[in-house]
């Protein structure tokens, strides 16, 4: 049984702020509103940008159907639909476990529940060959493989990994959060109507939670929920980030959950990368039509426009799911 060293990757130390998007009120007073902070279109002054927004027929989602899968005991592994994006695995085990994902030179560590429940996960390090194993904990950083499988992945797209449900970003096409996207989408005539409409309802809808943030500091292993985001109409960044993904995802809309470090603070964070307009925007609000610029809701709430005017460079991407 092969022996690795491996480091859990999870949320941690989720940055605190008062409201997430309490403050982008004063942002609106920038100009034309084109691509965030959502409302039905027309519902602010100014025209948005993007292509012509249609509601897809159906929602795209996730199947565990085994058909090209690997068994050991009690751990699964299932590349069946590595081209639409995703893998999953699931395991039994008495210590804790993971799921480590590598394609050359990058990878990724997932935490594994130990009760057998399966998790989906993004083939987010483009084409080529990956390398999935469970791994499971034998003492300190030391982790056992359990199972391997290896996988030629040539995705149906470069979008394919971020237009599906996975282990941060849950949702079915009967999910709540689904629903809301279809009802704020209903009037939009291009895809920045869409990302305006969710953002706006989201500053509206959720407010930041403190005490979630104080009791999930120095943590990890934190796992996303968006109906239950919505539902508690409260969060933290990590939940902000992936509710608004399960949204524009259930919409055919393209979007990353992205986590890393943001200066001069070095917090760590959560934020979305949105594609829109031929290239990947983030957190974004515009100015102008196609004048797309980087605004951090969680920061601008605490910040106002001061934050606004902060220059892309201090932020440090570390992972893209």
């Amino acid at each position: 049984m092969t022996k690795r060293r491996s480091h859990s990757r999870s949320a941690r130390g989720p940055i605190r702020s008062r409201s997430l998007f309490g403050a982008l009120a004063g942002a609106l007073a920038l100009g034309a509103l084109g691509g965030c902070a959502g409302a039905a279109s027309g519902d602010i002054e100014g025209s948005t940008s993007g292509p012509p927004y249609e509601e897809p027929t159906t929602v795209l989602t996730v199947s565990l159907d085994g058909i090209a899968e690997r068994r050991s005991g009690a751990a699964l592994i299932d590349t069946a639909h590595c081209d639409e994006g995703y893998a999953a695995a699931s395991a039994v085990g008495r210590n804790r476990l993971k799921l480590q994902v590598s394609c050359g030179q990058m990878s990724y560590n997932y935490d594994l529940p130990q009760d057998g429940t399966p998790i989906v996960v993004p083939m987010n390090m483009g084409d080529g060959s990956y390398e999935l194993s469970v791994l499971e904990n034998a003492s300190g950083a030391i982790y056992a493989e359990v199972i391997s499988q290896s996988a030629a992945v040539s995705l149906e797209s470069e979008f394919a990994p971020y237009l599906r449900p996975n282990v941060f970003c849950r949702y079915t096409a009967d999910s709540q959060c689904v629903t809301k996207a279809r009802e704020l989408a209903e009037h939009a005539v291009n895809q920045g109507d869409v990302v305006r409409a969710i953002y706006r309802w989201m500053m509206d809808a959720i407010s930041y939670d403190d005490e979630k943030a104080q009791e999930l500091s120095g943590t990890s292993g934190y796992v996303p929920d968006p109906d239950a985001t919505l539902q508690s109409g409260s969060g933290i960044c990590f939940d902000y980030a992936s509710l608004a993904a399960a949204m524009f995802r259930s919409l055919g809309i393209p979007c990353q959950i992205v986590t890393g470090n943001v200066a001069p603070e070095d917090v760590y964070h959560a934020w979305n990368l949105i594609y829109i307009d031929g290239e990947w925007a983030s957190a974004l609000i515009t100015v102008g039509p196609d004048q797309w610029t980087r605004i951090d809701l969680t920061f601008a709430a605490s910040e106002g426009d001061d934050y606004l005017r902060r220059d892309d460079a201090s932020y440090t991407e570390r992972y893209r799911y």
